[in-house]
């Protein structure tokens, strides 16, 4: 195991997940964290806006270059969709005078990107290979595809995925998926087909599927319903088997036999699967997952695919039973 210390710094540092990814570097024995930027918060302390940070940095508003110029051994892209590319470029500006640091991107910029590997690493992390650029995956794409994955081989059509998402999941900058008094009483679907993360599933899991989202008025946490129709026939037993097979060695991914509520993940770092049903004929088959879209829908997930880049233990600083 690597055990040499390694800075860290966040650029997009105020939103929901980087401020989660903050407390997870907090933990961590063998991160440091170099530098938050962000432009709303430049000049304020960290440590006054989280309770989980103990040092003496503060939020700064660093250009594309100066976050290259601080060569960081990771840098984190907690930014909203198309606004990777000019950090990524600066630090690729600097990379013939030593420095490639390990870039982990959690928008959707580069995960149709064959050269960044896709890190959901309870389905990919035996393709890591070294590669120094990491896109980190949807919130919604993670249940999806660790809901499907271990039916995938027998699909006789689309899989069907009803998402819920808390309101936490369409960011900081104000709009109606965002807003309480809008979301009160309210389920409010939107991009109900083509949405980005039905593509970035059909990629990557290599079916298709259908996605319709919607945003409640909770905080976090996602709920997926997801319906499977099946070549041959199952029986309910051999298909809670798959799941709890295929998941058996994945300490954040936890198969269950009710249906899993969203209540209940929130804040937690790992995945829940469960609600097996069987229509008659056994050809059908639902099964809901839940995800907390700020954990390991976002924040837990980049410290896993972290961890694993500068080998470290997976789960090092992420709680888990």
């Amino acid at each position: 195991m690597n055990q040499l210390r390694k800075s860290i710094g966040i650029v997009g540092a105020r939103g929901h997940t980087g401020a989660e990814l903050i407390k997870l570097v907090a933990r961590h024995p063998h991160l440091d964290l170099a530098f938050v930027s962000s432009r709303e918060l430049a000049g304020q302390p960290l440590a006054e806006h989280n309770a989980e940070y103990h040092g003496e940095l503060c939020y700064e508003n660093l250009a594309h270059e100066d976050v290259a110029a601080r060569r960081a051994d990771v840098v984190v892209l907690a930014l909203p969709n198309g606004k990777a590319a000019g950090v990524v470029a600066a630090i690729d500006a600097v990379k013939g005078e030593g420095y490639d640091p390990v870039i982990v991107d959690l928008s959707a910029d580069y995960r149709f990107d064959s050269a960044w590997y896709y890190g959901l690493p309870e389905l990919t992390r035996d393709a890591y290979r070294g590669q120094r650029r990491i896109s980190n995956p949807g919130c919604y794409a993670t249940a999806m595809q660790l809901a499907i994955a271990p039916l995938k081989d027998l699909l006789a059509g689309p899989p069907a995925c009803f998402g819920v998402s808390g309101y936490s999941g369409a960011g900081t900058t104000p709009s109606d998926k965002n807003d309480p008094a809008k979301l009160q009483d309210n389920l409010m679907p939107y991009s109900l087909v083509n949405h980005m993360h039905e593509r970035e599933v059909t990629r990557h899991l290599g079916v298709p599927v259908e996605f319709m989202p919607h945003v409640a008025p909770h905080f976090r946490g996602i709920t997926m319903t997801v319906n499977l129709w099946l070549t041959q026939p199952l029986t309910l037993e051999a298909v809670r088997a798959r799941y709890t097979a295929r998941y058996a060695s994945e300490p954040l991914v936890e198969v269950i036999d009710d249906a899993p509520w969203v209540s209940h993940i929130a804040n937690r770092h790992d995945l829940q699967i469960g609600g097996f049903t069987l229509a008659p004929g056994g050809k059908r088959v639902v099964v809901v997952a839940t995800i907390d879209n700020l954990l390991k829908g976002a924040a837990t997930q980049a410290m896993q695919n972290i961890n694993l880049a500068l080998g470290y233990p997976e789960l090092e600083s992420i709680p888990h039973e």
